[in-house]
């Protein structure tokens, strides 16, 4: 079996390799918990990238039902066609439409399915999926018909820990939470997506990236597609490394006016980041 050993594009650590190689091992979902901004969306796409699958993606929503993932059975099409005689109507089969899950059991070839930030759905959500994830099939009511995995995906579910799953779910997923990175992780990740930045421009950056992270009140802390964006508005400025420290193009890092208000609350007391989380 090809395991999986990260991308060129996607810094995998050790115990993440690890939990995505068993999870495939055991023909079983990888769980991946973490706070927004850790790589989770990200792992599914550089799992299919590094073993050569296609990647399909179930983005749910608070309004997600389980039975959309399965298929979804077209009556207004069909009644429309019995009315004006458009298509065979006996033929139900064409008003079957499959869902994202029932593409990836009927797909050619093994793939990659992510269903992402499941726990955006309703409590009942996971439990509705527990069937069709164990045995990899589920029947179409319309056409008395099963339909089976030819292929059991690697699945790779996202949740940002919102809300608990059910135990039940959980017995039958492998989990893993990724951490946030720690400073020397972080500029290995930097360093694949710049490879040529400026190493004295990282430093400060990274420095004062960390100690913004650590302020104490902040609603929605920084995460890596934030810094990512803040370093290249950075390097495109052309602003003095001294000035970093006083987080300039602050909008980039920070997405909520109370957090910037705590921000400029620091500055206007003349406390320092560092005197504020002692």
């Amino acid at each position: 079996m090809t395991s999986f050993e990260g991308s060129h594009s996607y810094v995998a650590a050790d115990d993440l390799r690890n939990a995505v190689n068993i999870s495939m091992a055991l023909y079983k979902p990888l769980l991946v918990k973490g706070e927004p901004g850790t790589g989770k969306t990200m792992l599914a796409i550089a799992i299919a990238e590094s073993l050569g699958k296609d990647l399909i993606v179930w983005n749910i929503k608070s309004t997600t039902k389980a039975q959309e993932g399965l298929y979804l059975y077209d009556t207004v099409q069909r009644l429309y066609d019995s009315q004006f005689g458009e298509g065979d109507v006996k033929d139900v089969k064409q008003y079957i439409k499959l869902g994202k899950l029932g593409e990836a059991f009927t797909a050619k070839k093994q793939v990659v399915l992510l269903i992402d930030e499941i726990d955006k759905a309703d409590l009942e959500f996971p439990n509705d999926l527990l069937w069709e994830l164990d045995k990899m099939e589920f029947y179409i009511n319309e056409t008395k018909a099963t339909i089976r995995a030819k292929h059991r995906p690697v699945t790779i579910i996202t949740s940002n820990a919102e809300k608990e799953l059910p135990d039940a779910f959980l017995r039958r997923c492998v989990f893993h939470y990724i951490a946030f990175p720690a400073y020397e992780k972080m500029e290995e990740i930097v360093r694949v997506h710049y490879p040529s930045i400026d190493d004295k421009l990282l430093g400060y950056a990274l420095e004062s990236f960390y100690k913004l992270r650590d302020t104490q009140g902040l609603q929605k802390k920084p995460g890596t597609s934030e810094l990512l964006d803040w370093l290249q508005a950075l390097a495109l400025s052309g602003i003095s490394l001294e000035k970093i420290k006083d987080y300039p193009f602050i909008g980039v890092l920070l997405k909520k006016n109370q957090d910037i208000d705590t921000l400029n609350e620091i500055r206007e007391k003349g406390y320092s980041l560092k005197q504020r989380w002692i």
